[in-house]
């Protein structure tokens, strides 16, 4: 199942339970939303989420495009990237947990034809401040899936404030053995789908508060969910990648890992810059700069020659028209090249600081740390200029 039957499968099948199809935004947040980029589909609802009704109802569905810096060192696993699609649902104070559950399952095991024996659930088993979630385990126990009670891995929050709530969150088996263990015990269970009754608000305090209405809040990540209908190993093997595993390693032998975060921070690097954002020194712009500058340490080490000049242009267009974004792939290369322009500078600057006596010998956290805020080498370039 390709990924543009995925999508239209996930949205058609909520579509026949009432859901409208929402645009999704893009990169960045709506005005007030203190993260720097989209994380999640609820973002832009958040909102909604609290109470304001949205103008296609109380049912919505769609796909959202996300960025996650929290797994910048896990990009180059098997089920980590840094720009990714999540297929999203929500209630706005209409049904509520144990519904959504039940559409989810159905939609895996009928509408994506997927093992019921190879999934397994988690709930939250329940803490001083919020009960067990008995809803959701007898809707999993009514189903003949195993499940497994947590705390802390089954509730969701967007940070130490705001919207809250218990999750349910469900495993896919992806072991060549019959399932074993529990997703806790077992990273061969992969995480495919979350469901959270968002109920509470954190405040200030800690303390939790109802908010005006119970919603249930459900993300999917596509490329992940890809990976796992297609039998591919990782999630930079499914098809949206193919022509970045066609074109890139012929261009840049790396190896396997290198290969990946090469191309999961070159796509990732696209997209921002097709959402408007530049390379800086702060904010948004820093993290695209870390992710251009992240490939290239990576691209010279084994060979200084190496320039983004090489990217082929069918990269930049398929991943422009993957994300939906109206911009010429002449001004993306454009703008990759001027931050390669830059680093080459700083690599000169970097070889005559760390050429200094004080940095000859081993370092320390403090140099580490003067040699970003001081000289803007950040720890993985002073690292591979010391390697050379």
């Amino acid at each position: 199942m390709q990924t543009e039957q995925i999508v239209r499968t996930f949205t058609e099948y909520l579509q026949d339970r009432g859901h409208r199809r929402i645009t999704g935004s893009t990169l960045l947040p709506p005005p007030g939303d203190p993260v720097l980029f989209t994380t999640s589909g609820m973002h832009p609802l958040t909102p909604y989420l609290e109470g304001r009704p949205h103008p296609l109802g109380r049912r919505l569905v769609n796909v959202q495009r996300c960025l996650r810096t929290t797994d910048l060192e896990e990009v180059g696993d098997r089920t980590h990237l840094t720009v990714f699609e999540m297929l999203g649902s929500w209630s706005l104070g209409d049904y509520e947990g144990p519904q959504s559950l039940d559409w989810g399952y159905g939609l895996l095991t009928e509408g994506f034809g997927i093992d019921p024996g190879r999934l397994h659930a988690t709930v939250f088993g329940g803490d001083e401040q919020c009960g067990p979630d008995t809803d959701s385990l007898e809707l999993w126990q009514r189903h003949g899936v195993p499940v497994e009670r947590t705390v802390e891995d089954n509730w969701w929050s967007n940070g130490p404030t705001g919207p809250c709530g218990p999750d349910s969150e469900i495993f896919l088996w992806t072991g060549d053995t019959p399932p074993e263990s529990t997703p806790t015990g077992d990273d061969r269970w992969v995480e495919v789908w979350n469901h959270v009754m968002m109920r509470h608000r954190r405040l200030d305090d800690g303390s939790l508060v109802p908010l005006p209405q119970r919603n249930v809040d459900t993300g999917l990540g596509l490329e992940r969910l890809a990976m796992l209908l297609q039998g591919r190993g990782s999630v930079h093997e499914c098809d949206v990648f193919d022509p970045w595993r066609r074109l890139l390693p012929p261009l840049w032998p790396l190896d396997e890992p290198s290969q990946r975060l090469v191309g999961d921070h070159l796509r990732s690097a696209v997209v921002v810059i097709g959402d408007g954002v530049h390379p800086s020194n702060t904010g948004r712009g820093y993290v695209l700069r870390r992710l251009v500058r992240r490939v290239l340490t990576v691209l010279r080490q084994d060979d200084p020659g190496r320039t983004l000049g090489d990217l082929p242009d069918e990269l930049i267009r398929h991943t422009l028209d993957r994300f939906r974004q109206d911009v010429e792939p002449s001004l993306v290369r454009q703008v990759l090249l001027d931050e390669e322009r830059r680093f080459d500078r700083l690599l000169q600057q970097g070889r005559r600081i760390l050429g200094r006596p004080r940095f000859r010998g081993p370092l320390g956290e403090e140099d580490f740390h003067y040699l970003h805020e001081t000289h803007g080498l950040p720890r993985e370039l002073v690292t591979s200029l010391r390697e050379r």
